[in-house]
């Protein structure tokens, strides 16, 4: 496959070539008008624009771009006063000890030139049996999408909003010792495709859970049911895993992001939107890669995934409800007393 190259030309011929080449690559994508691979000017200080490229722990030109412009939007309408915003490319794997990848969830705070990339998770998705698989692996994701109960990741422009703090259960610590389990939940609320992110609680918090395996007798404890038990397990932490559409982090992670936005909020540019999806989509029928396309996906997930999809809640959710409706929920089994 054919890609296209500049070399040094006068300019008058220079400029006739790459105005060709955008025509030839629109016409093959059947409407899709690319964006050139070609270096670009930016208007990322010196210090941020050392963080771009695909490297790891590097964030993508575009994501960087969509996640400032919207930041330096709110900020401008007073909706945010933050000093730091946040971006995600769910294009990228999900692997927190891979060095390859570096992280896909970033934090920047341009007044103090800082930059970090994180781990977090994506949503898992779903198989509906004999009827409709939109289930995501753990490394990469190929479904999003942002119908209700079908735990995908949406993509797009979200602002922070409340945290909510809720038990989860008992675990066994260190030194024998049990310890509680207080989970936190970042509210997202969005707008467009990511505008029901608030009925489908869709937010961020730690990739962690306690997997109960009995109730243990507590009355004295302010968590216990009305029988005086409460759950008891194994705290499990997941930040390898999928979620179910939210953004998930490491305990540790996920404790910082909470501490930065606690009752000042700020934006999250979650990539890619399902425009986005959609070009790739068209450029794979066309039997063009991304790159060539003039498109941005992430090569290592792209060579996994192969053409991405975005499910609709127009589409989707008729699918999700009639399954439901013919496959009723079986009652759960009570979990056990633990042994004394």
């Amino acid at each position: 496959m054919w890609s296209v190259q500049y070399v040094q030309l006068p300019s008058i011929f220079a400029t006739m070539l790459k105005t060709t080449a955008v025509c030839t690559v629109a016409a093959l994508l059947g409407g899709v008008t690319p964006v050139l691979a070609a270096p670009q000017q930016t208007s990322f200080p010196a210090w941020l624009d050392a963080h771009v490229g695909l490297g790891p722990g590097q964030v993508a030109r575009p994501v960087l771009k969509r996640a400032r412009a919207l930041y330096q939007q709110r900020v401008a309408n007073g909706q945010v006063r933050n000093p730091c915003y946040f971006a995600m490319d769910a294009t990228k794997p999900n692997d927190p000890g891979s060095e390859t990848s570096g992280g896909r969830f970033y934090i920047i705070c341009e007044a103090s030139q800082s930059f970090r990339a994180i781990a977090s998770g994506h949503g898992s998705g779903t198989k509906l049996p004999g009827i409709v698989d939109y289930s995501n692996g753990r490394e990469c994701a190929r479904n999003f999408g942002n119908a209700m109960d079908s735990n995908l990741t949406t993509g797009g422009s979200y602002v922070t909003s409340e945290i909510k703090t809720s038990f989860k259960g008992i675990y066994r610590s260190s030194g024998a010792k049990n310890a509680v389990f207080m989970r936190s939940f970042l509210q997202f609320d969005g707008e467009g495709d990511t505008a029901n992110a608030r009925p489908r609680v869709i937010g961020g918090h730690a990739a962690a859970k306690v997997a109960a395996v009995c109730m243990m007798k507590a009355p004295a404890s302010p968590y216990a049911n009305r029988d005086g038990y409460v759950p008891f397990g194994k705290l499990v932490n997941y930040a390898g895993g999928r979620s179910n559409g939210c953004t998930s982090w490491s305990p540790t992670d996920a404790d910082q992001v909470m501490a930065m936005v606690k009752d000042n909020p700020t934006t999250l540019y979650l990539y890619p939107e399902s425009s986005d999806i959609a070009a790739v989509a068209k450029a794979a029928a066309a039997h063009m890669t991304p790159a060539q396309a003039g498109l941005y996906w992430n090569d290592q997930c792209y060579q996994k995934i192969s053409t991405p999809k975005f499910w609709s809640k127009s589409v989707l959710e008729p699918i999700i409800a009639k399954y439901k409706a013919d496959n009723p929920p079986k009652p759960g089994k009570p979990l056990p007393v633990c042994a004394p």
